[in-house]
């Protein structure tokens, strides 16, 4: 994987883990551009809008699982409806504070899902994940 990626989405209920996770991407370097979507709802709507340009979508979207109407589990099933270029492009990481072993199970054997990682996100989660990439 290059250095950093260009861009990538956070989806999270949760301001305050979107405002830290924002953060740790930004000193690290990790990402030029941030998306932040505080709904898978949102964050659908996102790639719906920008499916047929690519450069815009995120390398990396990083999903939470428990959050209302649109959990992770709701926006991986309707995730797999998008074109087969847009599923390529962008890589699902689930960033959760789950500790339910079968929501885990679930959501690690979806074949788009590349990562699990528990919150919150650190430089040492980014550094493993870029090796992935």
């Amino acid at each position: 994987m290059k250095d950093n990626v260009n861009y990538v989405m956070l989806v999270d209920d949760n301001d305050t883990d979107n405002f830290i996770h924002k953060r740790v991407i930004e000193l690290t370097g990790f990402a030029n551009n941030i998306i932040v979507k505080s709904s898978g709802k949102s964050a659908l709507e996102y790639l719906d809008t920008n499916k047929n340009n690519l450069s815009i979508l995120p390398d990396v979207i990083f999903l939470d699982i428990n959050m209302p109407i649109v959990d992770g589990f709701v926006f991986l099933y309707e995730y797999e409806n998008f074109p087969e270029s847009l599923r390529q492009k962008c890589k699902v990481v689930i960033l959760s504070s789950s500790d339910n072993k079968k929501d885990i199970d679930r959501i690690v054997d979806n074949e788009y899902v590349i990562n699990f990682i528990t919150k919150p996100l650190s430089e040492e989660a980014l550094e493993d994940l870029k090796k992935i990439l």
